[in-house]
């Protein structure tokens, strides 16, 4: 019989963290909830708090806290603590064996890495932790002896399609290529000249996923393959030239692994986070997750295409931050995530995203990754460079 796990989900009222949730109520036998987390949602996690009873509830923002505390007086037992003590708590504490690392972009490092250090079952849902610290990251989750689960889709195809004791070996698994796919996103076929005038609905707008505004703003632009080629390095140990990025519209191949002897190993499942999301939860076993069975006979073809790097230069600035090294993939994601958010405040044009990536990477000089102190200042000054860049931009619209 499977044990009975106890779960933190940081970023509870997020995609990821609510898909979860929709997993642990089908299976109450087997998953309690110890922590939630959340950045300001009051509301939607004071209806997950008396749905879970954690002992536990955070919010990342402390006014936001007192509103939950406020709103939670009934239940004494859930215990409301706020910022990033408050998030340690949640991914270290005794009473809690995995953690789901959903919280979005380097606001997600902290607890995550926290989780880590405390040894943890950490399911791996936020990509920036691994972009930003790759080497000092999975050096830590070697020291502490946590078990570290992708749940990405791509990521999670990834490790499905690997001999489990052979995850961070590719070269005695016998694995030549992974081919990491794509969806291409909403303008996989829209001319370059258009994009200008793309809106944050039209981006956010995905063909197949369910997803938050930042991440969908990602797989637009294909910055998200990019973030998501860097983590693929990091976590099966390979190098970026064995991994080909593919475009594959329908999002039915979540990825493919190819081995010495011709073989190409693939996991296939209808686009629904809930499938690698159970993979981890439940592994190594498998649980239902509430996903309809693949329908091939209804979907009929697939297609793969080579991604478009002209029109799409974000996946371009991944692969170049990434053989620069040391701090520069930290750059790449702290200018992104400033950019999106300009962009989805309707601040600059969705074709500056790359414009202010590309500007940024230029100015801020990478360094050694020796430490995370060094992490968070090259973070830090790569923010007030595009925060500069969207104010500039900002003023010529």
């Amino acid at each position: 019989m499977m044990q009975r796990r106890h779960l933190s989900v940081l970023g509870a009222t997020g995609s990821i963290g609510l898909s979860t949730l929709e997993v642990v109520r089908r299976h109450p036998q087997r998953f309690s909830v110890y922590a939630l987390t959340a950045c300001s949602s009051v509301e939607a996690m004071a209806t997950l708090c008396r749905e879970f009873e954690p002992a536990i509830a955070v919010m990342a923002d402390g006014p936001a806290a007192e509103k939950l505390r406020e709103a939670l007086s009934d239940l004494p037992h859930v215990r409301v603590l706020a910022g990033e003590a408050g998030l340690s708590e949640a991914a270290t504490s005794p009473g809690v064996d995995t953690v789901m690392a959903a919280i979005v972009g380097a606001a997600g490092l902290p607890s995550t890495l926290a989780a880590v250090r405390a040894g943890k079952r950490v399911l791996l849902a936020n990509k920036e932790a691994l972009v930003m610290s790759g080497r000092l990251f999975m050096d830590a989750v070697e020291e502490s002896g946590a078990e570290l689960l992708p749940i990405d889709s791509e990521h999670n195809a990834i490790f499905q399609c690997i001999p489990a004791g052979r995850i961070r070996q590719p070269d005695a698994a016998g694995i030549t290529r992974i081919l990491l796919t794509a969806s291409g996103g909403p303008f996989r076929e829209m001319p370059a000249a258009d994009m200008a005038l793309v809106t944050p609905e039209q981006a956010c707008a995905h063909p197949n996923w369910s997803m938050g505004r930042k991440i969908s703003v990602d797989s637009a632009t294909l910055m998200n393959k990019g973030l998501e080629l860097i983590e693929a390095c990091w976590l099966f140990n390979i190098s970026p030239e064995k991994i080909e990025v593919h475009v594959h519209p329908e999002s039915i191949i979540h990825s493919m692994v190819e081995y010495a002897d011709g073989s190409v190993l693939a996991q296939l499942g209808s686009p629904d986070m809930r499938t690698p999301i159970a993979n981890g939860l439940a592994w190594p076993e498998r649980i239902d997750a509430g996903v309809a069975p693949l329908d091939l006979f209804a979907i009929g073809r697939l297609h793969f295409e080579r991604p478009d790097t002209k029109r799409f230069p974000c996946l371009r600035l991944a692969a170049e931050a990434f053989k620069t090294g040391g701090t520069a993939p930290a750059v790449l994601n702290a200018a992104n995530e400033v950019a999106v958010e300009a962009f989805l405040q309707g601040r600059v044009r969705f074709t500056d995203i790359p414009a202010i990536i590309g500007q940024t990477l230029s100015a801020v000089a990478a360094v050694p990754a020796d430490s995370f102190d060094i992490i968070f200042s090259k973070d830090s000054e790569a923010r007030q460079f595009a925060y500069a860049c969207v104010t500039k931009l900002a003023c010529e619209k």
